[in-house]
């Protein structure tokens, strides 16, 4: 069973993007191949798919951080209720963070969709130790998409100086 996800598209931004549907479910289903749960696989994930400034008033109101971000995830508060929470993705942030680091948008996209269902899962990356294992599930996540490891000290489409 995999959960029912609500799509919300705030922004026109995301309007030239095709096949997030798809994007969605197959980096949802990936992730809860890895991953043990305590509740419902059929619980409900909202996606917020919007625009920096957006993303950067939600950060703000909810982490007093004041400047935009990739992804924010909001766990539901009871973990016995019936959704896993809320999912808030930004279309310039993610753009040109793939864009800087030679990757697919679409692979990013899938990415930050990981990240951020662990977060709402119980995962963090606040210590070390925390980040290091969240890390390793999510290179394990990702390989099954056929994405490249976004942790690798340098990116393979990088040619090295002699």
């Amino acid at each position: 069973m995999t959960p029912t996800i609500d799509i919300a598209v705030e922004s026109p931004l995301w309007e030239p993007v095709t096949g997030i549907k798809e994007l969605v479910d197959q980096a949802i289903a990936a992730t809860l191949r890895h991953v043990r749960i305590d509740r419902n696989p059929a619980a409900e994930l909202s996606l917020l798919l919007c625009d920096d400034a957006r993303i950067r008033d939600l950060n703000r109101e909810w982490r007093t951080i004041d400047k935009p971000t990739n992804v924010l995830a909001f766990p539901a508060v009871d973990s016995q209720t019936e959704t896993f929470g809320d999912i808030v993705l930004a279309f310039e942030t993610i753009a040109s963070e793939a864009q800087r680091d030679h990757k697919s948008f679409e692979d990013h996209l899938r990415h930050l969709i990981v990240h951020g269902l662990l977060h709402l899962l119980g995962h963090d990356h606040g210590t070390a130790g925390e980040a290091d294992e969240m890390e390793a599930l999510e290179r394990r996540v990702l390989r099954d998409l056929n994405i490249a490891d976004p942790y690798r000290e340098t990116n393979p489409l990088e040619t090295p100086v002699s």
